[in-house]
This record gives structure tokens, sequence and C-alpha cells, in this order.
């Protein structure tokens, strides 16, 4: 039940009763707000009037909606969406928009559905009642409307087999709260106690194992990685969805009659030829970095490879400086031959532009990655290399032979960011 859905009549409670998960489970929850009634609100379109306008909009906004989802889930939270598009083809039908409800038939098979619905339940009286209260005509919705979308919306859940869990919603408050908590099987707890590393600099050679110790860390419960480890909830910037998305471009290009701009085919993968890109990648991931603002419970991990002569220093040295000032790095140490080992092992044909199934083929490995000068700039176990001005913590991790076992892992790692945390604290 990692994405649900709740929905229900107007003014049933939906909006409130989501606003108290957002507050009280933080970490646990994302939740997100009607889209139609947040797309309405910023377009300051009328739900009513402005129809065409507002589907439009509407359809403009899933990808983002959608993006927001998969993030989320990746990150291991739970979730909570306040309705669902499938509400909304039932308001199209019950208006008799056609034109909506043809597109959402389009688009039906390609998006993420809830594996949950959840229904605040109660009669269209007590909407109706509610919705007087509220006060907000713009968005009030009549009987008539109301019994015809009731209908469509019920029969378009039979027909795609969805079970939905109904909850009375004509109870005083917290009673409705706490069914809606049991039914999303959510625990309270106390936020951990302790700082945490706002920024890691996750660094190493491509398959040195960083993706394996991130998956790792999120697989810990927030105690464990914040005693353990001095981590908080990890939000990952990785610079190799981004340059996959240059090396489809680059198809795109070719297709064309442009040609490639800054790499080449190796057979089912590619290969960069175009020294630019590497900067390039390292402005993105800054703007990203920008983009996230300093939470508290939360750690920003930024991960990349880099290989060749001075090429950790051009990088770091271009890197963002709240990363720099705020941060500590960890660079995860594998001979040569184990990284491509590894590479090759852990490719998979049909999944080749996922973190932990890509491989970087061997134009790549000989010409980028055979050395890199880490050694150089960090000739010691850990203490701290100067950048820009900055002295920036570190830790060098050797991860030969390959940790398979959480107590492999543990063992290798807690250490290590324990050694981390202290330097970044000593740095004051």
């Amino acid at each position: 039940m990692a994405y649900v859905s709740v929905e229900g009549l107007p003014a049933l409670g939906k909006s409130e009763l989501l606003a108290a998960l957002r507050l009280f489970y933080p970490g646990q929850v994302l939740v997100l707000p009607e889209l139609v009634k947040e797309v309405g609100e910023r377009e300051g379109l009328d739900p009513f009037r402005n129809r065409g306008e507002l589907n439009q909009a509407i359809l403009a906004a899933i990808p983002k909606r959608q993006g927001q989802i998969e993030a989320a889930l990746d990150q291991g939270l739970l979730v909570v969406e306040e309705s669902h598009l499938g509400v909304h083809a039932a308001y199209c039908a019950a208006l008799g928009d056609e034109q909506f409800l043809a597109e959402f038939r389009r688009l039906e098979r390609e998006l993420r559905w809830p594996n949950h619905f959840l229904q605040l339940e109660a009669s269209i009286a007590v909407s109706l009642a509610r919705q007087a209260a509220r006060g907000e005509p713009r968005w009030q919705v009549g009987r008539e409307v109301l019994e015809r979308m009731l209908g469509w919306l019920s029969a378009w859940h039979t027909e795609q087999g969805h079970e939905v869990e109904k909850i009375d919603a004509d109870r005083a408050p917290p009673e409705v709260l706490a069914d809606l908590i049991r039914a999303l099987g959510l625990a309270y707890r106390s936020l951990p106690q302790g700082e945490a590393l706002p920024y890691l600099i996750l660094l190493g050679r491509p398959a040195a194992g960083k993706s394996e110790l991130i998956q790792f860390l999120k697989g810990l419960s927030p105690e464990q990685r914040l005693e353990r480890y001095h981590l908080g909830t990890i939000k990952v910037l990785d610079d190799f969805p981004i340059l996959w998305e240059k090396f489809i471009e680059d198809d795109i290009w070719e297709e064309v009659g442009k040609g490639r701009l800054i790499s080449a085919r190796a057979e089912e993968n590619y290969y960069v030829t175009d020294d630019h890109t590497w900067p390039f990648l390292i402005e993105k991931l800054n703007r990203l970095v920008e983009g996230e603002p300093l939470l508290p419970g939360r750690t920003l991990l930024v991960e990349f490879s880099r290989g060749g002569e001075g090429a950790y220093r051009r990088a770091l040295a271009r890197l963002s400086r709240r990363l720099l000032e705020r941060g500590a790095i960890m660079y995860v140490q594998v001979s040569f031959e184990e990284s491509w080992r590894r590479n090759q092992a852990r490719y998979d044909r049909d999944r080749r532009d996922g973190i932990l199934t890509h491989a970087v083929p061997w134009e790549e490995m000989e010409r980028t990655y055979r050395s890199d000068d880490w050694g150089e700039l960090a000739p010691t176990p850990s203490g701290y290399v100067e950048v820009n001005g900055i002295r920036i913590p570190y830790v060098t991790v050797k991860n030969e032979p390959e940790p398979l076992t959480p107590e492999d892992f543990s063992a290798r790692y807690s250490p290590a960011f324990e050694e981390l945390f202290h330097l970044w604290k000593k740095r004051g």
C-alpha cells in the first residue's frame, strides 16, 4: 500500500484530514493535494465556466505529478493523494464533457494508479451542508451532478477491479482521522534526536558499490540511520540519469540527420566523446542542489563518478559552494579490475538505464575510469581536502571484497560514517 488515494464527495474533510497526516507523520508520508483543485487555483480557472482550459492545464500537469509520486516511492515514502484522475473523469461524465473523457481513456493505461483506494463516505445531504459551510462557491457542486458522478465512479472502479475501502465520514473528526490512520498503517514516532549530515558527496568508480550502499542506507529505520550513520532521510541526486538522457537525445539527433553531439554508440550502450559533458553534468547537479531546501532531518546525497588526470579536482572545484561548505565526502574505493568485473555482473540489458542495472562500456572504462586523482587529493584514509579555500572532511572506504549482507555493510560503513561525522563536527 505504498500509493493510496483518498476520494469522496466534496467537503467531507479530505483536505483537512490529509493536512493532519502531513503535519504529524513527517518522513513517512508524502501528501499530494487534489490535482484538479491545485491546477484550478493556480491558473485561476473556474471548474464549470473554464472546463476546456482547466482540462488542458490538468493534462499538462500530469507528468510532473507522476514524477513526484515515483520519486517519493523511490525514497520509501507512503504517497497519499487527495482524489485522483478517475474522480475528475467521473465529474466530466456527469457534466457531459466527452472531450476530456476521450483523453482520459487514452491516458488510462499509461498512468501510475494508486494500489489502494480509500473513500470517505457520507450522504449527499451531508456534502451539500458542508459545502455551504465551507464557503467556496466556485467549487460548489449540486445534488444531480454528485449523483451522476458517484454512479460513474462506482462503475469505473468495478470495471478496473479496484477494491475500495470505505470510511464513514459522518462522524466526529477524531474518529474519522483514527480510522484513516489505521487504514494507512501509520504509526506515530518521535523524530530521532541527533544531528544528521545535511549533505553527503559520494564518489567512486562505476560499480564501486555507491548505489548498493545507498540502497542499504535507505532500508534502515530512521533511528538506525541517524544513530549509526549520522544521516537523515536520504534524497539522492545522481548525474547518471542526466547523462543517459543526453545519450537518448544523441540518438534523436542522429535519427534526424544532425549527428551525435556528445557520445558514440558501443554495442547496446554509449560512451562520452566530448569532455565538456563532465562539467556540464556538475552544473546540472548544482542546479538541482540549489532547488532543494535544507530540511531538518534530511540528508541530500550527491553521487557521481569521475576519472582521468585531475578529474575529481576539477569536478569538486565546480561543485556548489553550499555542498562544499556544509557537506562531507565519502570515496568508495575499488580497483579498476574490480570495477569492471562488477560493472559486467550487474548489467541488465532490459533495464540498462537503471541506477543499479546499467553498465559502462569498455571504451568508457578504458578512456575515462582506468585511473583517477582521488589518491592525490586525499592520500590518507581520512582527513580534509581543500577546494576553493574550503576544508571538506572525507573518508575513503575500501570496498573489496563486495559486501553482500546487512552485517557486511554495517561492519564496513558504520565506523567510516562515525569517523566522517567526527571530522565534520571538528571542522565546525
